[in-house]
């Protein structure tokens, strides 16, 4: 008679499955599928979505991002480690109490909580995205800090006494290039918005949008920090220039991450 226990060899299958499909750390995916599971049969059918190529965070429900447990809901971009630099920016140039941060493109509104959650002061935050399914996501993540998000096309949706007075803009727009698309792995191709993705033939094509209004919306000596690629940042560094901003290149290697920071 076997002295191995049914949970023992429920973990050992949901490993074996994993590591089958070609997850790389099946072993603390099975651990994070088995804690989330009421029951061998929804752990089954678990471990099926995730054997199907959904993505484990979306299975879940929620992803770690700066130390924060940011919920995600089906379809919504999940957030990357590589953008824990914008973060970790961001916070370096919030330099009094009271800023007016604004998280555009907000997705789950994960970078607007990055920044409020590790600022030295309170700030006001407000967020936007263009996507419902985003904004009813963010709206929850955002939630602890009195957060305004809103659904629209960029700036579209946002009032107006925010003209001339955000401190800080945090824009992590799309930026992989139309043609790149399907080079990207299957997870996110098929269970992520392609708005999120998208940036166009070149990638620009939304940070150039951002760009052109954002000298409305910053306060002076404000700043837009915006993730790109390292291919990428010498034409965005071009473009934000063109818009009246001073512009400089942000790396992180261990990240493998780039951004622009921007200045009124």
């Amino acid at each position: 008679m076997s002295s191995i226990s049914p949970v023992v060899r429920r973990r050992a299958a949901t490993v074996a499955r994993l590591r089958a499909a070609g997850c790389v750390w099946a072993e603390d995916e099975a651990d994070l599928l088995m804690s989330s599971a009421t029951s061998p049969a929804a752990l089954q059918a678990l471990v099926d979505r995730r054997v199907d190529g959904q993505p484990l965070e979306q299975i879940l429900g929620w992803a770690w991002f700066c130390g924060i447990r940011v919920a995600v809901d089906a379809g919504v971009f999940i957030p990357r480690a590589r953008t824990e630099l914008l973060v970790r920016t961001a916070v370096t140039l919030v330099d009094h109490r009271d800023a007016v941060v604004l998280d555009l493109c907000c997705g789950s509104g994960a970078v607007g909580a990055g920044v409020a959650a590790t600022a030295a002061g309170k700030v006001h935050l407000y967020a936007a995205d263009i996507d419902p399914t985003s904004v009813a996501c963010a709206r929850r993540n955002l939630e602890p800090w009195d957060a305004r998000v809103y659904e629209g096309d960029l700036f579209t949706p946002l009032p107006d006494h925010l003209l001339g007075s955000v401190n800080l803009l945090v824009a992590n727009v799309p930026y992989v290039p139309t043609g790149e698309i399907g080079l990207l792995p299957r997870e996110a191709r098929l269970y992520e918005s392609l708005l999120a993705l998208d940036g166009g033939a070149d990638g620009l094509d939304l940070l150039r949008r951002v760009a052109t209004e954002a000298p409305h919306w910053l306060a002076p000596y404000g700043h837009l920090i915006a993730e790109t690629s390292h291919a990428q940042s010498p034409a965005a560094v071009e473009v934000l220039q063109r818009a009246g901003l001073t512009a400089r290149v942000v790396t992180d290697a261990q990240l493998d991450a780039t951004a622009i920071i921007a200045t009124r």
